[in-house]
């Protein structure tokens, strides 16, 4: 046996069920698809009941606990029908479940140990005909179902645990990683987990194109496509981001020259004190800045709607702080019982004046009223002449990176839930030393900042 051999043997004994968590999710799977058919035939609906996710497929990892039923009702039912009826069965089924909503309403409860989403559907007779999007979920459990032997299964759920290992797993705005169905399409499309990585190390040159079906017939702006075989209008991998199809590239290689089990298996960081993350910020030389949000209308939102908005504005916040001359070295966000952007400035002060270039003094109109406009400004030196250009030196509206959070955060653009907490003032600025109370809160967040993988 292989270096290799030893280490996927060694992981499969830990992310592999176990006979017993097979039968037991199994007969819970049984039993909750017959309530919920009883629950159809007791109102007399017209639908059916089918079973999809990683625990239909049989590509889930040990330890999961999650079953996912749907409930396809006829296409010329309307949309609210669809809520009401939807809703009605799956309360019926999980009387102790709560509503949540993704594009309609659905119901989300426990269910003999395991967690449960009871969703309505549509039963569309093809992906291309979906009225909703959940609609393309049980086409995918049909496509893979027979195309995906244990074999394959088998090292989806490799590929799954190696993918959480490095931190690239999870199709939400916050990871922006790679789903389970992307992930069972990629062990497919390359015929196991070992050529994935050889693929992924060797041969991908992004943007990367795959498409199962060949269908030829649409174009995605991504840096990894892979056209949803039941539906060559969808980008499966739409939501990976750039940083993590690098990743898994990058793990590839380091797994392939020194195939360890700790690939697999993240230890999770030991979390910063206050005092740590001073002596980071000194022994670095650099200058902290962040803005705190506390608001309930950003924090409830949920991290699909939140971590958008905050990446928007940490963006606007980083380009509004270079175009006034503070260099950013590097930003993030998060978000915990608070939310925050934090800045990492190499520049956090300057000068009281600011150095304003004009057209060339040959466009004529234009840099005539250039130098009219500031001819007689007591405020500005200048105009002069600098080689072909009119040039004033006029006094900076902010001079710390601080003040312009403080007084100018309004003019940069921002997420809308985090722009309307800037117009009412409900932020906090914290610079320098500040910043050191966010150990409290986001210890581990900041342990990864300072230490920074891959």
């Amino acid at each position: 046996m292989t270096e290799t051999e030893a280490v996927l043997a060694a992981v499969r004994e830990r992310v592999d069920p176990t006979a017993a968590e097979r039968e037991r999710l199994s007969t819970a799977a049984e039993r909750l698809v017959e309530r919920a058919e009883d629950a159809l035939a007791a109102r007399d609906l017209d639908a059916d009941v089918v079973r999809v996710g990683s625990t239909a497929r049989g590509t889930w990892v040990r330890g999961d606990r999650d079953i996912d039923v749907f409930v396809r009702f006829s296409p010329s039912l309307d949309r609210e029908e669809l809520e009401t009826s939807g809703l009605a069965v799956g309360n019926a089924v999980l009387p102790d479940g709560h509503e949540e909503y993704a594009e309609h309403p659905y119901v989300k409860g426990e269910f003999e140990g395991y967690d449960v989403d009871l969703v309505p559907c549509y039963a569309v007779e093809s992906a291309r005909d979906i009225q909703s999007a959940v609609d393309r979920t049980p086409f995918h459990t049909e496509y893979l179902e027979v195309r995906l032997d244990d074999e394959l299964a088998a090292d989806v759920r490799l590929c799954k645990q190696f993918l959480k290992g490095i931190g690239a797993y999870g199709s939400d705005l916050k990871t922006e990683g790679f789903s389970g169905y992307l992930t069972e399409l990629l062990v497919l499309e390359y015929g196991g987990f070992e050529a994935l990585l050889e693929a992924a190390a060797t041969e991908w040159h992004p943007p990367v194109t795959l498409d199962p079906e060949d269908h030829a017939d649409a174009s995605f702006d991504d840096p990894l496509v892979v056209i949803d075989p039941t539906d060559p209008e969808r980008n499966v991998a739409a939501v990976v981001s750039a940083a993590n199809v690098a990743r898994l590239q990058h793990y590839a290689r380091r797994f392939r020259e020194d195939p360890r089990e700790s690939y697999f298996f993240s230890s999770p960081r030991e979390p910063l004190t206050a005092e740590a993350v001073r002596e980071a910020f000194a022994d670095r030389g650099t200058r902290a800045l962040a803005v705190r949000f506390g608001d309930d209308s950003l924090l409830d939102l949920v991290e699909d709607q939140r971590y958008p908005q905050l990446r928007r504005s940490l963006d606007g916040l980083v380009r509004g702080l270079e175009k006034r001359g503070f260099e950013v070295l590097r930003a993030a966000t998060w978000a915990d019982e608070t939310a925050v952007l934090f800045c990492e400035l190499s520049v956090a002060e300057l000068p009281g004046i600011e150095r304003h270039r004009g057209p060339p003094v040959h466009v004529g109109e234009h840099a005539e009223g250039f130098y009219r406009k500031y001819a007689d400004d007591a405020d500005v030196y200048g105009p002069y002449i600098d080689g072909e250009r009119y040039v004033v030196e006029r006094e900076r509206s902010v001079t710390s990176a601080a003040a312009f959070a403080e007084e100018e955060l309004e003019s940069v653009a921002l997420g809308h839930a985090v722009e309307r907490l800037v117009e009412t003032g409900e932020y906090a600025v914290l610079a320098d030393a500040d910043v050191c109370v966010l150990a409290e809160e986001f210890g581990e967040e900041l342990a990864a900042y300072f230490e920074p993988r891959p």
